[in-house]
């Protein structure tokens, strides 16, 4: 009999892994939520420091700074370069202590998210996350994808704890481009694709050192049903700059619930082949993150073989909200075998979330299954 502890203490800290559920202090969504920043910001400090890419500062970083300073806060503000790079995140810190800021906030999109976030968790400082649009579901979570300034993946930065808080601004996201929605619900799908085979596998959430929960679990398959009922009027909505029902609940799928959802119900392949990619140059670097993981889920779906029902479902899905599928949607229709390989070998890395999925998946898996969702696609395109 293998023993799993200490039976002598009953210490059985070095071999069972608890199921955890983690998330955010406190989420907020709402129309015009910026001009009330103040009111949830206030118990986290009293002096924010903003950090904003340039684009995104003129949008909404302006309108949030007068806000906190008409309500009472002192804000200061620092441009983000635009890598979440070490290089980024030690170069803002290095501020931190200047400013004499008590609350960091992230405004904009996925790496000036997880930038802020390093730059919290650095300076010992409670972070908020204001995403000015939901192209992706990173806002909710206690890691940070890190890259080099190249922008070719690097690591995961872990966290003791999640955000303090999550805003979100639906006037903000309504006035958002239409991509920017189309991509998060990408993101959002791969959530239970992805949930649901850690299930099957018995496996571990992505930071590796806990199990899933069936909560997380429920809220990724609620963040499908969402996604299901919503997504197509949501864009439509998203065009015409309302900010409808079926938009708040799109908003909520793509960050609310993929977020708790992909962080408690765990990632597998599809995140894996999304990081794979930036083992190549070229163009498919102008796709969004939620356009490579749209593609990543038809290679999720052909390595587990899933049933002609189950692809028809999700890879038609996204062909009508208009998600890419194949290559060459994503710029690699002549991509080589040799880049191919390139791809499933930083996929099949020690470091990736492919090895939650069930059983041993080699390389050469991982290309043959690149190959079938893309003939399955564009076949489901003939049809």
């Amino acid at each position: 009999m293998t023993s799993t502890g200490n039976s002598a203490t009953g210490d059985t800290s070095a071999t069972t892994v608890d199921r955890v559920y983690t998330s955010p202090s406190r989420y907020i969504q709402g129309i015009d939520l910026i001009d009330r920043a103040a009111s949830y910001l206030r118990p986290l400090g009293t002096s924010p420091l903003i950090i904003s890419d340039e684009v995104v500062w003129g949008i909404a970083g302006e309108k949030l700074e007068a806000s906190l300073s008409r309500d009472g806060l002192e804000a200061s503000h620092e441009i983000f370069g635009g890598e979440a790079s070490m290089s980024e995140i030690n170069r803002i810190a290095e501020l931190v202590s200047a400013t004499g800021s008590d609350t960091i906030i992230g405004l904009g999109g996925g790496k000036t998210i997880d930038t802020a976030r390093a730059v919290a968790d650095h300076a010992g400082l409670p972070v908020a996350i204001f995403p000015t649009a939901v192209s992706a579901d990173a806002p909710t979570a206690r890691v940070s994808v890190i890259y080099t300034d190249e922008g070719v993946f690097d690591s995961y930065l872990f966290y003791d704890r999640n955000p303090d808080l999550v805003a979100v601004d639906t006037r903000v996201i309504a006035n958002a481009p239409v991509r920017t929605l189309r991509s998060g619900i990408g993101d959002a799908l791969a959530t239970s694709v992805e949930a649901r085979a850690v299930n099957r596998a018995n496996s571990r959430r992505m930071d590796d050192t806990a199990r899933p929960t069936l909560a997380g679990l429920a809220l990724a398959e609620k963040c499908e049903d969402t996604l299901f009922a919503y997504a197509h009027q949501a864009l439509r909505d998203n065009g015409d700059h309302i900010v409808s029902r079926a938009l708040e609940n799109i908003c909520e799928a793509n960050t609310l619930l993929s977020g708790l959802g992909f962080e408690n119900g765990g990632l597998a392949a599809v995140h894996a082949i999304h990081n794979g990619f930036t083992a190549l140059d070229g163009d498919i670097h102008h796709m969004t993150h939620g356009e490579k993981v749209s593609f990543g889920i038809g290679v999720q779906l052909m390595l587990e073989g899933a049933p002609e029902e189950d692809a028809d479902r999700y890879i038609s899905f996204l062909q009508s909200v208009g998600l890419p599928t194949t290559l060459a949607e994503i710029h690699l229709a002549d991509a080589s075998e040799e880049d191919l390989y390139r791809i499933a070998e930083l996929a099949c890395s020690d470091g990736e979330t492919l090895k939650q999925m069930p059983g041993d998946i080699t390389p050469t898996d991982v290309v043959q299954a690149i190959r079938a969702a893309d003939a399955y696609a564009r076949n489901l395109q003939d049809r």
